[in-house]
């Protein structure tokens, strides 16, 4: 009978402990990305913002780095962070698979653009151009660097895996550049935002490479709550990120590197047409 007794109990404690715990039973708040960028760029890209919630919040906020795209989808799933930045592809894979909140976006994300890159003398002027030619996307799950150039390259007539000689997935929109710059792709897409970065900060040889077609706009990244988040940590979330200006000096650094002047509000309804657009392509049933 003891030895009954001590089984269960046993049992019980490890069901506890194999529970995920989530910041509305914990004190600490844990934010994560999708890995768009090389890992020490989003390291020093959060920095600032886990520095800024913590202080905000009054709690402990921990920055957890996903590994891939999916698994990015799966954290939030399995509860295992609480508030991540995702493209408009993955939030409406994590609506779906989840549940998940998109709750904030940046100013831009409403109006948000990818670029098409072509490398220098490779006789690529525009979308037409790149047939029969070498081309790489960014990570197959990538909003701005696959589902929505691959819907617009649909629409213009073009089919990636018929019209190209070869297609590949570099995986990140900095990686796509570099696939591009060093010849091993004819033509790229990336985030028409990492882009303008890129060359602003001069990390991309403009006499090798040039953007070639910009596309139209459409709704991408934003920060995403699992739906069992406390609503009240939510709303304090909320306010916290929609009290960034620009034009306070403290706040400069933390927009800079998001490169945004301010966040907005947004909603699940949004990402609508990204949802249709993933249908159409092939990527979602």
């Amino acid at each position: 009978m003891k030895h009954c007794l001590k089984l269960f109990l046993m049992l019980v404690l490890l069901s506890l402990l194999s529970i995920p715990v989530s910041a509305e039973s914990s004190s600490e708040l844990r934010v994560s990305a999708i890995p768009d960028e090389a890992p020490e760029q989003l390291a020093k890209k959060y920095a600032p913002l886990v520095r800024y919630l913590k202080k905000e919040l009054g709690m402990e906020v921990r920055y957890v780095p996903a590994s891939n795209y999916d698994a990015a989808v799966e954290m939030i799933a399995s509860k295992s962070v609480d508030l991540i930045w995702y493209g408009g592809f993955t939030a409406v894979q994590a609506i779906r698979r989840a549940g998940s909140i998109p709750i904030i976006q940046r100013e831009e994300d409403a109006q948000f653009r990818s670029k098409f890159i072509a490398r220098a003398g490779s006789g690529i002027e525009g979308l037409k151009d790149i047939k029969g030619k070498t081309f790489s996307f960014g990570s197959i799950s990538s909003t701005s660097g696959h589902l929505m150039p691959r819907y617009f390259l649909m629409k213009e007539g073009i089919n990636p895996e018929k019209d190209f000689s070869n297609v590949n997935y570099s995986g990140a929109h900095d990686a796509t550049v570099k696939a591009v710059e060093s010849g091993k792709a004819d033509a790229g897409v990336l985030a028409g935002d990492v882009w303008e970065r890129l060359v602003k900060e001069k990390k991309v040889n403009t006499a090798k490479v040039k953007a070639i077609w910009t596309t139209p706009p459409y709704y991408d990244y934003n920060w995403t709550v699992g739906k069992e988040l406390d609503k009240g940590l939510v709303e304090k979330i909320k306010a916290a990120l929609l009290k960034l200006d620009h034009n306070n000096p403290e706040y400069k650094e933390i927009l800079d590197l998001m490169r945004t002047k301010r966040f907005i509000p947004t909603k699940p309804a949004n990402y609508k047409a990204i949802n249709e657009a993933a249908i159409a392509a092939g990527l979602l049933k």
